[in-house]
């Protein structure tokens, strides 16, 4: 999962970002999936359908890790519940920061420390750079336990805006006036309404990814002044004032365009999936057909964020990148025309999946490091 956010991934859960975006995120632009119930019931016996046709599921709609939690509820509860949402999102946020701060820092390729020698599941010798449990304890050794929350006043902050927006949107088009997908529909019928409510997810997703995204990038310039050992991101106001001087209003949506890509196509990978392998592959003569559709879109949200998790390596570098931290100029890392170009340089090194995994990371073989 990456270190995006508005996110918890989006598969969560991002954040990672709800489910990264099933649950961050990811995740994190990142972003562990949260799982979610099928609204589908078995239909009475006099309308079972035939053991080689079943009828689809209904389907939840997918929700990044990295997006905000869920919408806040309506009526004279609304304000309570919303109130709520923001402060278990707070939550959740401030206990994962350590992981996020370290992906990064991973991210943008800083390693402090040498790798260890030590040997993979055929009893071949190996390089392993460290976990995520040293890493931290390295930051700690620098900047005290205080250190390992650098940056996360701006991402609390926007995730409470994500949240808020969120709740906001669902007040204006209130989702009650979708029609949810039923196990009595046709094929044609249940993919319409599938169809609907990710464009209604879709929408809500990228508009909370617009308005918190100039926060995102303060958070993770805050971050990564860990590698330089810089101050210039102190503040909200201070880093807002900077960016916008040097930058220009486009300075605070830099790595936006491959946070929504990554948003939308995690929403329509996963729903259609679920959706598909519930209506073909899930028969309903099955006992435990309700059971194995309730996981599906748990399940299918960890593969689709693992797939689209280089459109949050890709975002995060384009945060930091050229913005005159040293994590963002080279020998860290070439200065990017554009987001393409990032991808294409990331993908020649064999490098589109850094960061994605922060327990057993194995030098790759086109690292600076070799085998003594």
């Amino acid at each position: 999962m990456g270190a995006s956010d508005p996110e918890v991934a989006p598969w969560a859960p991002g954040g990672a970002a709800g489910m990264a975006g099933a649950g961050a995120g990811a995740g994190a632009r990142g972003g562990a999936p949260a799982g979610v119930e099928a609204r589908a019931r078995d239909p009475p016996p006099a309308h079972r359908a035939h053991p080689r046709h079943p009828r689809p599921a209904a389907q939840p709609s997918a929700r990044r890790m990295d997006g905000g939690p869920g919408g806040p509820g309506s009526g004279d509860n609304a304000p309570t519940t919303e109130a709520l949402f923001v402060a278990l999102g707070a939550g959740v946020t401030a206990l994962s920061h350590p992981l996020l701060y370290v992906k990064l820092l991973i991210q943008v390729g800083h390693e402090p420390m040498p790798p260890t020698l030590g040997t993979n599941v055929l009893g071949r010798k190996v390089l392993y750079l460290p976990s995520f449990f040293t890493y931290a304890k390295y930051i700690v050794q620098v900047d005290g336990k205080i250190g390992l929350f650098r940056g996360l006043s701006p991402r609390l902050m926007s995730n409470a805006l994500s949240t808020v927006t969120r709740g906001s949107m669902k007040k204006v088009f209130p989702p009650d006036e979708m029609e949810q997908v039923s196990n009595k529909d046709d094929m044609k019928t249940s993919l319409k309404k599938v169809v609907k409510e990710t464009s209604y997810e879709m929408m809500m997703q990228c508009v909370s990814r617009m308005l918190a995204h100039p926060l995102h990038v303060i958070s993770m310039r805050c971050m990564v002044q860990f590698v330089g050992r810089e101050a210039k991101y102190s503040g909200v106001l201070s880093s807002i004032g900077k960016i916008f001087k040097e930058e220009g209003l486009l300075g605070f949506f830099v790595g936006l365009i491959p946070h929504l890509l990554g948003d939308v196509v995690f929403l329509w990978g996963c729903n259609l999936l679920a959706h598909f392998i519930n209506a073909y592959l899930v028969d309903d003569s099955f006992s435990q057909a309700l059971a194995i559709r309730s996981y599906t879109k748990f399940v299918m949200g960890i593969a689709v964020s693992m797939l689209t998790y280089p459109f949050l390596l890709v975002g995060d570098l384009m945060a930091v990148n050229n913005c005159g931290l040293r994590a963002g100029l080279p020998p860290y890392s070439p200065v990017f025309k554009s987001w393409i170009h990032c991808w294409k340089y990331l993908s020649v090194q064999g490098q589109l999946f850094r960061g994605s995994s922060l327990l057993f990371r194995r030098v790759s073989s086109g690292s600076c490091f070799a085998l003594e």
